[in-house]
């Protein structure tokens, strides 16, 4: 007899599979506040290692360092200075202290945890003997671009001895001043008004649950019209699924005006094409009398005077729902975690009803209906435009971030998006694409890359461990060179691709796109016993690029180095150099000459409260030069005419560098030392089945990314990037080809439509680089 089959799939961080434990994050340089109860647990974990902590606990305003087993320890004051620096986080913290008793002026010593050194992954536990607050700091602050000392941050889990009965975690604390606030339990619906200004935040309490969301023109259904949210119009207008923050941010009525504004998505996910669920659903399904939302936003609307609906075309925030390729509707679990939210902003008075979904019959909320939290906010508040990104499934989400450069950008446009979790500009206005593009070929551009990952390699085992994991000869990079590499999984997809500098004997800074770069060199340095600390530096440089044939000119104006490093002027192609903005005494500043262009340039690498000052620095003396800022658009031409290849276009995982077009970074032949995937990229190298190409498309219809290649009707290969070449007046493209197909001049077809239907004539170019194939303008 065989036991019954039973489903555990992984379901990190999801409440209702661990309703006892709970996360918290302490952010670097800042601190976190928790409640433990008698018996409650508290780990403290050092997630990147090398990473002090400070610890207060208090019984009300009474010090109880004792409860959780512990003893001031002398000189550890960070969370003393943290409280009294003057910023409005601290105020924040330290009122709500007060209210509980506590003297902010006068806090004891705290307890540090741990010596310096230890390694990633390192943890304490303490158990509570009495109910407390406690206060959870992770020292450090603002790190010169040339010092590699940065503070990371600490993960907090609490074990709860009583956790709650019911299946829903706490609340998270109000975003601000709160109007009104209720729950909704599943398989109801409530109507709420919100005025013109203020904010509505519709809350997943414990992860995975729907909510259906309607709303009308207050003033339409005082004069007697029913004036409701369209998604419909909504999706039409955005040209979008959902709107989400950013451009296409808006909610709009059957009378295309606009309704609401969305101002924060910590999910990114949600429905806005079918129907809330219906009595006809349930019956369909053998579920008579099953409650419904339609049935319970037509109850909760009636005392407005709204006429009830079968079935409500509402926003169901939350539902995980989607068109497949076959024209299909989709449906599995929502990806909202416990506290995920959607935080919009009335632009004119409105009536609204929320429901709690209360399908149990399928994947829509998790198979267990649970609460959705309403909240209504003050309009004199201010919130930041944002999303939210996970670095892992149990990471807690960190919103879209403003760049130091932020202040110079947004002044010049308003056309952002969230590119890697920093708001990015797209195109200038009083530019646009084509000037920004001539601009960067002719004379000289700027753009704000900051969103790239960065992370410090530190320690006696840093290049042994960079050698291993990176698919170039580490060895060979001498202090003050850069080197272009990937990282690879052990079956030879990629994970990555960046770039290298090395500081130091030991020290090396890894500049990449992926965050889970950082986790992945931690887990191999851990599995090889290796004494190496990889450090987390994103926060704390910010970078921006300055391309085109006189970059040279005017940064030399502005770069001062010291006698032991080169001149901007000397600065070879991939080397950096230490200097400082104008002179001795000016910002500290990084200069590598490194680019995304195809041109001469250079990057420059600051801290983000040196920023601005760079920034107006760059503009004043490349104003002369005929200076214009650079958007991802046009940067996106730009690259694409280098050959120069994008994470998700040219590779992915189940791409290996000599497919995406990069196997010059895997010398298979002179690296001597054993790295991870060179198994997997000797064979698939010597049985390669696809090649990275170049196309140059007849007449002026563009390819896009995903389009079929094909010859006759078989398909052959597919488009990764596509753009008009401006300097080359054609139609080019990138293109990963079956290996028999990449002959220069070989005759293929794009496939548009279904494929079949319409085809662009093209031919295979003699290399991926179709703009200045011997690079002379960026070796000049």
């Amino acid at each position: 007899m065989q036991p019954p089959v039973i489903s555990r799939p992984l379901e990190p961080a999801l409440f209702a599979r661990a309703p006892g434990l709970e996360r918290h994050r302490v952010a670097p340089g800042g601190l976190t506040v928790i409640g433990l109860e008698p018996g409650d647990r508290l780990e403290v974990i050092d997630l990147e290692g090398d990473q002090g902590a400070e610890l207060l606990a208090f019984a009300g305003s009474r010090p109880a360092l004792g409860a959780l087993g512990l003893a001031e320890s002398p000189g550890a004051d960070f969370i003393g200075h943290l409280l009294r620096d003057g910023s409005r986080e601290s105020a924040h913290v330290s009122a709500g202290l007060v209210r509980r008793g506590i003297d902010c002026r006068h806090l004891p010593t705290a307890a540090r945890l741990w010596p310096a050194g230890t390694p990633a992954g390192f943890s304490r536990a303490f158990s509570a003997s009495e109910a407390l607050l406690v206060l959870v700091a992770a020292p450090g602050g603002a790190t010169p671009v040339d010092s590699q000392r940065r503070a990371s941050e600490l993960r907090l889990l609490v074990q709860r001895a009583n956790p709650r009965a019911t299946l829903a975690p706490p609340l998270p604390a109000p975003l601000g001043e709160l109007v009104d606030e209720f729950t909704i339990s599943p398989g109801t619906a409530r109507d709420y008004v919100v005025g013109a200004g203020q904010y509505l935040q519709v809350l997943d309490v414990a992860g995975r649950q729907c909510s259906d969301f309607v709303a009308f023109d207050r003033r339409g259904l005082d004069a007697g019209r029913e004036i409701d949210l369209d998604p419909t119009v909504t999706r039409t207008l955005n040209g979008n699924a959902y709107p989400g923050p950013g451009l296409y941010s808006r909610f709009y009525d059957r009378d295309l005006q606009p309704m609401l504004e969305v101002v924060r998505d910590t999910v990114g996910r949600h429905d806005t094409f079918a129907l809330a669920c219906t009595a006809r659903y349930y019956e369909s399904q053998g579920f008579f009398g099953h409650a419904n939302c339609s049935d319970n936003l037509s109850r909760s609307l009636a005392a407005h005077g709204v006429q009830g609906r079968a079935g409500w075309p509402a926003i169901n925030f939350f539902f995980n729902t989607g068109v497949d390729a076959h024209q299909q509707l989709t449906l599995d679990e929502p990806w909202s975690r416990p506290g995920d939210y959607v935080l919009l902003r009335a632009m004119t008075d409105l009536v609204c009803a929320s429901s709690a979904c209360p399908d149990d019959i399928d994947p829509a909320n998790g198979w267990q209906p649970t609460d959705i939290h309403i909240r209504v906010y003050s309009e004199k508040e201010r919130f930041s435009i944002a999303m939210a990104n996970r670095k892992t499934p149990d990471a807690d989400p960190v919103l879209t971030r403003e760049s130091g450069f932020h202040p110079g950008t947004s002044a010049l446009t308003r056309q952002f998006m969230d590119y890697r979790g920093f708001w990015t500009p797209i195109q200038y206005d009083g530019h646009g694409v084509l000037a920004e593009y001539h601009g960067c070929r002719e004379r000289v551009a700027v753009m704000d890359l900051s969103a790239l990952r960065k992370f410090e390699v530190l320690g006696p085992d840093a290049e042994a461990l960079l050698d291993h994991c990176l698919t170039r000869d580490v060895r060979k990079l001498a202090v003050g060179q850069v080197v272009y590499s990937a990282l690879c999984y052990e079956h030879g997809g990629m994970l990555d691709d960046g770039t290298l500098l090395r500081l130091g004997p030991d020290a090396f800074r890894w500049i990449g796109g992926e965050d889970l770069a950082g986790d992945w060199l931690r887990e191999q340095a851990a599995k090889l016993g290796m004494k190496v600390w990889v450090k987390s530096a994103s926060e704390q440089i910010h970078n921006i690029a300055v391309q085109g044939p006189l970059s040279r000119e005017l940064l030399r104006q502005m770069v001062w180095t010291p006698g032991t490093q080169p001149r901007l002027e000397d600065l070879g192609w991939f080397r950096f150099l230490v200097g400082r903005l104008d002179d001795y005494n000016g910002p500290p500043l990084m200069v590598s000459r490194t680019g995304y262009t195809g041109e001469l340039g250079y990057e420059i690498w600051c801290h983000p409260q040196d920023a601005m000052a760079v920034w107006n620095r760059l503009w004043q003396l490349g104003d002369p030069l005929g200076l214009v800022p650079l958007g991802l658009q046009a940067l996106d031409m730009l690259r694409i005419e280098a050959g120069l290849i994008f994470s998700g276009y040219e590779f992915c995982d189940q791409t290996d560098p000599f497919e995406a077009g990069i196997g010059f970074c895997v010398p298979l032949k002179s690296k001597q030392a054993d790295f991870i995937g060179r198994d997997a990229l000797l064979r698939r190298s010597a049985h390669p089945q696809r090649r990275l190409v170049g196309l140059e498309l007849e007449g002026n219809e563009p390819a896009a990314h995903g389009d079929c290649v094909r010859i006759g009707r078989a398909q052959v290969g597919v488009i990764t990037s596509a753009t008009r070449s401006p300097v080359l007046g054609r139609n080019i493209a990138l293109c990963r080809l079956d290996l028999a197909h990449c002959e220069p001049g070989t005759r293929v077809e794009v496939g548009k439509l279904d494929g079949q239907q319409k085809r662009i004539p093209a031919t295979v170019a003699a290399g991926t680089v179709a703009y200045d194939p011997e690079k002379t303008r960026v070796r000049a």
